[in-house]
């Protein structure tokens, strides 16, 4: 399957498949502002959910084992495991029992910046070992005004908070947008950090894959 997605690795393939799979999920996010107004929270909630649905189906299509479910993180004392910590993820990629990624999907960082950073570092701390963390966002950017006249978008990425974390704390392993920020593209840390997702599907996927797995155990999330 690698050979594959290398051999229809173009810029053009590339392009293709950044603005079909954004096109595709802003038209569903669209379909969901028909919503009445009382269900404008129910409406994101599942506008995220079919956007985390259809980057597993996308990685399943080029033959990646993913799933969303808990990762289930063995404490041990004196060699012992003593019980477990329950993580929730959004995506994981596996390959049977050994855990090869974790990923968080969002249509937008507002608000989960902090966590994702957050979980890759409690992960590392609690079983010693370093389970690559990548982030996925369909863009970061929100309407504002209420009159045609104020009509416009605001920034919601946060990249104070992004740099701290990745310099202070822990850089994560990917960071894609399919709407990238202009400044996403300029700034140092920023531009070295946070890529499309062409990235991600074309090449550092499968150099991930690469990476010694971690032994966990896998459980379906909750039902939504």
């Amino acid at each position: 399957m690698l050979a594959a997605v290398r051999k229809s690795d173009t810029v053009e393939n590339r392009v293709v498949v950044n603005r079909t799979i954004y096109t595709i999920q802003q038209c569903i996010g669209a379909a969901l502002d028909a919503l009445p107004a009382g269900q404008s929270n129910t409406a994101r909630k599942i506008n995220g959910d079919l956007f985390e649905r259809f980057i597993r189906l996308i990685l399943v299509s080029v033959g990646i084992d993913c799933t969303t479910g808990v990762v289930k993180v063995p404490i041990e004392i004196d060699g012992q495991v003593e019980f477990y910590m329950s993580y929730q993820h959004d995506l994981i990629i596996k390959s049977g029992e050994f855990l090869r990624v974790i990923g968080s999907v969002k249509t937008s960082s507002k608000d989960r910046l902090d966590k994702i950073f957050v979980d890759k570092f409690l992960l590392a701390r609690l079983t010693g070992k370093e389970v690559p963390h990548v982030a996925i966002f369909l863009n970061d950017v929100q309407r504002k005004g209420k009159t045609p006249q104020q009509y416009g978008v605001n920034a919601t990425f946060l990249p104070g908070h992004f740099k701290g974390y990745t310099l202070k704390l822990n850089p994560l392993d990917g960071v894609y947008y399919f709407d990238i920020r202009p400044n996403m593209l300029t700034e140092k840390i920023l531009k070295d950090h946070i890529r499309t997702f062409d990235h991600f599907l074309f090449g550092d996927l499968w150099e991930l894959l690469n990476r010694t797995a971690v032994v966990a155990r896998i459980e379906p999330a909750a039902a939504r």
